[in-house]
């Protein structure tokens, strides 16, 4: 069997997450990847046959999208053409995570394909949302990168044909322990937005995760790391607690080790307002705006006693072989 794997490179989770499909994948035949944006820090072990820029996603300073950069940056006439390029024809099964490339190709080669990842749970109105809706969040979580077939994954089962996150093996098989560091995960942060803040608490071992970090360095209380993989894992097995975004896959990761999460969604960025209605549901502290005072909320999350929130990992087998049975029905 011939798969072909479309990866939204908008972020590091969804690489990490074929990452970790990828050898369970191979069990029911050869895989090619397809890589569109270019927003992932990460060093992407897979065959990727394929690339495009995509549409990726583009940060204001402190925590927000920035519309215009990401606007101006969208090449439609490209996009067509490199639709038009992918080879789907010669695949028995494509297998869509959240690509409109991806999407676009299979509608003008009219080729069969599964959305498969977290974005495909939102097919479900079962699934959390904010208090206030987005109109135009909800138009792209559903018909951005449509597909006739879904298969999600989330925190919890909220449908039927939504399954638990896949989590990677290191994490799986590690031996937790509380180190007393928080790790910081916020990408849509640049470093001046925060570090008074945690400076603040000198007592606080921090370990600071930065896309513009070249190597690790300690300055007080504060370890600044590139991002990488192996050093977040060992970082975040170990933490008492961590500082992260609205994403889904290190807050499932978190959730699965039974640490501390304090949830802090891009604004303006409707999955993760709607991933953070989740957590704060589960009972996960959430933070919308970060001001002056982020070093007393902090303080003030730290104080509260830890919940012992655990998620169920995926039984990726058993998920794919639901994905492949799906798929030929």
């Amino acid at each position: 069997m011939k798969i072909f794997y479309a990866i939204q490179a908008t972020g590091n989770g969804h690489i990490s997450r074929a990452i970790q499909l990828y050898p369970y994948l191979q069990r029911f035949g050869s895989v090619d990847f397809f890589l569109s944006g270019n927003n992932a820090s990460l060093e992407i072990k897979l065959p990727i046959k394929f690339k495009s820029e995509g549409c990726s996603l583009h940060y204001s300073k402190c925590g927000g999208l920035n519309y215009w950069d990401i606007a101006k940056n969208v090449q439609p006439i490209q996009m067509y053409k490199d639709a038009k390029s992918l080879p789907l024809k010669n695949y028995d099964v494509v297998i869509n995570d959240f690509d409109s490339i991806t999407s676009l190709a299979c509608k003008m080669q009219k080729v069969n394909s599964v959305q498969f990842g977290h974005q495909a749970s939102f097919m479900s109105d079962a699934t959390p949302r904010p208090e206030k809706k987005s109109i135009m969040g909800e138009m792209i979580l559903k018909h951005y990168a449509p597909s006739p077939k879904h298969i999600g994954l989330h925190f919890e089962r909220y449908d039927s044909f939504i399954h638990p996150p896949i989590i990677k093996d290191e994490i799986l098989n590690s031996n937790p322990k509380n180190e007393n560091h928080i790790t910081v995960y916020l990408p849509s942060f640049q470093k001046d937005c925060l570090e008074k803040a945690f400076e603040k608490h000198k007592y606080i071992k921090f370990h600071w995760f930065l896309n513009d970090v070249k190597s690790k360095h300690t300055v007080g209380n504060i370890t600044y790391f590139p991002v990488n993989q192996i050093d977040f894992n060992e970082s975040l097995i170990n933490c008492h607690g961590i500082i992260t975004g609205g994403g889904f896959e290190t807050p499932a990761e978190a959730l699965y080790l039974g640490k501390k999460i304090l949830s802090i969604p891009i604004r303006k960025h409707y999955e993760q307002e709607c991933n953070a209605a989740a957590l704060k549901k589960m009972g996960v502290p959430v933070v919308y705006e970060v001001s002056s005072d982020f070093d007393k909320i902090i303080e003030n999350w730290l104080s509260i006693p830890s919940q012992k929130l655990t998620i169920q990992a995926n039984n990726i087998p058993e998920t794919l072989q639901f994905l492949f049975d799906t798929y030929g029905n």
